[in-house]
């Protein structure tokens, strides 16, 4: 994905956040900064975006984002994240990302094995990515299905509310 691609991601984020008066979180561990980093960039972010939290550390994800002991490269700690962290800066909406991002394995799991969480309005949901790639390119990938999957649950959100 290149920058532009990117940007437009985060600004199609920005304008459904904007037009449906929703405040927006990010929890990284994977991605360490770059989907808040994205999104910071985005049209009228002060508006909108709450802020994020990279959670790295396990220990940190559990203390700080309430997730609970067990593997961390998981869509329960993925759906965690994101709750907690909506919970944390008081967002209607947040988005997640836990993973692999290589060249080694963890947990048993193989490098490009990511999970993208989300919560709006107390919904909450994930998928799980394979992507192929070096570090770089797999943590490329997850910013762009962040974005996507972030953009999806707030327009699933808004059909469930109509």
């Amino acid at each position: 994905m290149t920058a532009d691609e990117r940007a437009k991601l985060a600004e199609q984020v920005a304008r459904c956040a904007r037009d449906r008066d929703l405040t927006v979180a990010v929890a990284e561990s994977l991605t360490g900064g770059l989907v808040v980093s994205a999104l910071g960039a985005a049209g009228d972010a002060s508006e909108w975006l709450r802020g994020g939290v990279v959670a790295y550390a396990t220990a940190v994800k559990q203390k700080v984002l309430a997730v609970s002991p067990g593997p961390v490269v998981s869509a329960r700690c993925a759906e965690e994240m994101a709750a907690g962290v909506a919970a944390q800066l008081d967002a209607d909406a947040a988005v997640a990302t836990t993973g692999v991002g290589g060249p080694d394995s963890e947990e048993g799991r193989d490098p490009g094995t990511v999970y993208i969480g989300w919560w709006v309005h107390g919904q909450t949901g994930s998928r799980l990515y394979t992507f192929d790639g070096t570090p770089e390119e797999v943590l490329d990938a997850t910013v762009a299905a962040a974005l996507t999957d972030l953009l999806r649950a707030m327009d699933a959100a808004e059909r469930r509310a109509s």
